[in-house]
């Protein structure tokens, strides 16, 4: 595994991680 396959991966990881927690923060914005 090269460093760039790595480093794609932990963006794309990242990014993941960045959308469940805007998708749960607006979800409890809803909620109130």
């Amino acid at each position: 595994m090269t460093t760039y396959e790595s480093m794609s991966l932990m963006i794309s990881f990242s990014g993941l991680i960045v959308s469940v927690i805007v998708l749960s923060f607006t979800f409890s914005q809803k909620k109130k």
